[in-house]
């Protein structure tokens, strides 16, 4: 008798997992839903899942081998750094993401918080209430025009990103994980990894979290950019060293940064980085839209569907049939 596959989503966070469940339960598998990170509860629910699908939780070669039945992870974001890929590949499993559903929005939201850093809007908003009237802060906002932009990572959002900044008549400069292009978004200027830090006011960053990426913000790279520049990260939280970081904002070395990402997340209510007055968080949001709230929640689904249908999902990152693990 052929058994009906188990599909369990770990957690999917503040979006609804309605549309997902549907097309899942549509397909031919049965669903269950955790909400948890929690590596013990995962194993004991998803013991017979042959799909899992995750939000942030941490999926180990442990967590694995106690899901013997597992073949497909989708994974409900464009990074994969809570999965072990490797792993994964050696144990027969597919990983897939959303892939660039949110690139729009990502590159937007890093746009704004550079725009909300160069006009001071964290001092002004609510000017007149905490403050007065015609209070103004030491560090003045600055002419837009005036200003060089950098670039660190031109994947899709990058090179929007980019292509806004360039559009708005600032000086655009960027370049691809130190190794540069060959050519960018008209209005940007290619060149190396030393260069963008080393000139920018504005340093922006699009990168994927990996062994080579992780800390890449510490105190040397910090110590090389231009007194008074701003940071921007919608990447990964953990691309940025936060001791380095907070430092170089109590010394004025970094006028201010802007997080949409924080490592760890979310961070401590007295997270001395995360509530010092230079500094502008949002929770991890960049994505959201009215489009990519559904939106996520079905490329997710969609992927294990696939993955059911063809035995391969739609945006996979690995392929575990020619894995030399």
């Amino acid at each position: 008798m052929k058994t009906t596959p188990l599909a369990v989503y770990t957690d999917v966070g503040d979006l609804d997992a309605a549309s997902g469940v549907a097309m899942l339960e549509h397909n031919g598998f049965r669903v269950d839903q955790l909400e948890t990170e929690d590596a013990d509860v995962i194993a004991g629910a998803a013991a017979e899942a042959t799909a899992l699908l995750v939000g942030y939780a941490p999926i180990d070669a442990e967590l694995m081998d106690r899901l013997p039945n597992l073949r497909v992870i989708a994974l409900l974001s464009r990074g994969f750094d809570n999965v072990d890929v490797d792993a994964a590949s050696a144990r027969g499993i597919w990983v897939s993401t959303v892939a660039d559903l949110a690139t729009e929005e990502v590159a937007t939201h890093a746009w704004t918080l550079t725009l909300a850093l160069v006009r001071r809007l964290v001092y002004f908003s609510g000017s007149g209430l905490r403050t007065s009237w015609l209070d103004r802060p030491d560090t003045l906002p600055r002419r837009l025009s005036e200003l060089t932009i950098g670039v660190v990572g031109l994947g899709r959002t990058g090179r929007t990103y980019a292509r806004y900044a360039a559009a708005m008549g600032a000086q655009v400069i960027a370049c691809d994980s130190g190794s540069g292009q060959s050519s960018g978004p008209a209005g940007v200027t290619i060149t190396d990894l030393d260069t963008v830090i080393e000139n920018s006011d504005v340093l922006s960053l699009h990168l994927p979290l990996t062994d080579e990426t992780r800390r890449i913000v510490g105190a040397d790279l910090i110590a090389r950019m231009r007194d008074g520049a701003y940071l921007v990260n919608v990447a990964r939280g953990g691309l940025i060293d936060n001791a380095a970081l907070l430092a170089a904002l109590q010394s004025g070395h970094i006028a201010g940064a802007a997080l949409d990402v924080i490592d760890p997340e979310p961070p401590a209510a007295d997270d001395p980085l995360f509530n010092h007055p230079e500094v502008l968080t949002t929770p991890h949001i960049a994505y959201l839209s009215q489009t990519t709230s559904t939106g996520y929640i079905d490329a997710q689904a969609g992927n294990a569907v696939a993955w059911l249908r063809d035995g391969r999902p739609l945006n996979p990152i690995n392929d575990p049939a020619v894995s030399t693990c």
